[in-house]
């Protein structure tokens, strides 16, 4: 059970765990263990409730594919289990950024100055557009 925040929790069997060969320079004696993890998700087959899912794919993020599958490769360090944490982290900020409902804003009260200046503003507009008008 991966909790999420403190209403999403995800099954541990729903995220598909590849071991590839980390990319990058390498010569004749490199290391040819797979040491880079890619996590794989399937947003649509999940058990994330529907409004999650929704938010998941109309977010602009290049992990995210437009088949609906978030992919996430981490080769921070030689270890396995450390690349696999900080893939399995990254992906808990990616859904946990979804989960979060906005805050609502309170609406303020327009100050004396603030509806002056509008005022004041929508004149000066009005004024250009009369000269305008006439501007032949």
């Amino acid at each position: 059970m991966i909790n999420i925040s403190n209403r999403v929790e995800l099954q541990e069997n729903e995220i598909e765990w590849q071991f590839i060969r980390a990319s990058g320079a390498g010569g004749q004696h490199v290391n040819k263990v797979s040491t880079a993890a890619q996590l794989i998700f399937d947003i649509r087959s999940s058990s994330l409730p529907e409004y999650y899912q929704q938010r998941l794919l109309n977010k602009a993020d290049h992990r995210i594919t437009k088949s609906g599958k978030i992919i996430i490769k981490c080769q921070e360090s030689r270890s396995q289990d450390a690349n696999r944490q900080a893939a399995l982290a990254q992906f808990i900020a990616l859904v946990a950024s979804v989960a979060q409902t906005p805050k609502k804003r309170i609406p303020t009260r327009a100050t004396k100055g603030s509806q002056t200046r509008r005022l004041e503003t929508k004149k000066q507009r009005g004024a250009t557009k009369a000269m305008r008008q006439f501007k032949l």
